[in-house]
């Protein structure tokens, strides 16, 4: 359990890291917040299937955990995750500004993690 934390955690900082990277370049280049935000997450979300499925969830000795069947459970869960970062990204812009949004997002899809790695252990990648 405790390697698959600590991976997740590393796998998750770099998909948060292509994700805010992704959302800040676009938003500065004028692209609004909204297709900003899920372009991010669709490259984050990428790197993060792929990786998980291969380092953190695999078994040493087993193929990845990777699939039809695993990518349909995460691409739901993804889903309905990138709908909440949206929508609370979008409400950080509309109240507090872009600069708001573009800090305020690596926090929101922080605690959105929490609820990913429960999710990806025992339903995704099971």
């Amino acid at each position: 359990m405790i390697r698959q934390v600590v991976g997740f955690g590393l796998v998750g900082g770099l998909q948060l890291l292509l994700d805010w990277a992704c959302f800040v370049a676009l938003t500065a280049l004028g692209v609004a917040v909204l297709p900003a935000n899920l372009v991010g997450r669709v490259a984050g979300a990428s790197l993060g299937f792929w990786a998980n499925g291969r380092f953190t969830f695999a078994n040493p000795g087993e193929p990845p955990r990777l699939g039809r069947r695993r990518l349909l459970r995460y691409v739901i869960f993804w889903l309905a995750m990138s709908a909440l970062s949206t929508l609370a990204v979008m409400g950080l812009d509309q109240l507090h500004g872009l600069h708001a949004a573009w800090l305020g997002k690596p926090l929101v899809d922080a605690v959105l993690a929490a609820i990913g790695f429960l999710a990806a252990k025992y339903w995704i990648y099971r």
